[in-house]
């Protein structure tokens, strides 16, 4: 392995451990729950299986490669493994993130699909699906993620949590904060009494998603 690997490799794992910090202090996991991943060419960094985030340092790199083989790292990686390389195999994803965030778990209990409360969904490409329940690290799990991501960049997982991806940890993590903050928002509105909330059609949704392609651009 060149120097000019061993550094990306580097910075990639700071960057890893860094998301995995903020969803532990932002209140979107608890304890060793949830997990982050990074992919470096066709290498996966994953955070290690029941080790806290903050116990973790440059020395505790764990690499996988496409396979679910550990290429290097002495620790397990998460037993959500299967459920990050089934993002990679199949998507262009750079960077993946895995919560149990509170509201977005609550809401993944009550609805197949989030209600459209607010144009945030269309940065996770449309309304966000729930996938159906299955244990955590089976395949069952994974193959039920990738159809609820279908044209998505997230979705939930039913009674367990959340799944972003995106071409950097600041993005994957970015869309993970949307979703859990646009659950809380319509468990908010649809826990008055006698009244529902009112809901983005399709073409509102769609001509936010065009408007956002240009969001941040020149202009």
């Amino acid at each position: 392995m060149s120097d000019h690997d061993q550094d990306a490799i580097g910075q990639a794992w700071e960057a890893v451990l860094a998301t995995a910090r903020r969803t532990a202090a932002e209140g979107l996991v608890v304890g060793t729950s949830g997990n982050v991943s990074a992919r470096v060419g066709d290498l996966v960094l994953v955070t290690p299986s029941a080790v806290r985030y903050e116990r973790l340092g440059p020395g505790d790199a764990v690499g996988v490669d496409l396979g679910g083989r550990r290429v290097f790292g002495d620790l397990p990686p998460t037993s959500e493994l299967p459920l990050h390389l089934a993002v990679y195999r199949n998507t262009p994803a750079a960077a993946v993130v895995h919560t149990h965030a509170v509201h977005a778990t609550a809401v993944s209990t009550l609805v197949t699909e989030v209600p459209a409360v607010h144009y945030a969904a269309a940065m996770l490409g449309g309304p966000v699906r729930t996938a159906p329940y299955a244990r955590y690290g089976t395949r069952e799990l994974a193959d039920g993620m990738l159809a609820a991501l279908r044209d998505r960049t997230g979705c939930l997982l039913r009674n367990h949590g959340t799944v972003t991806y995106g071409a950097t940890l600041d993005e994957a993590y970015d869309r993970t904060a949307q979703l859990e903050w646009m659950c809380r928002l319509w468990l908010t509105a649809s826990s008055v009494p006698g009244r529902s909330p009112s809901l983005l059609s399709p073409a509102q949704l769609h001509e936010a998603r065009e408007a956002l392609k240009g969001y941040g651009g020149p202009g």
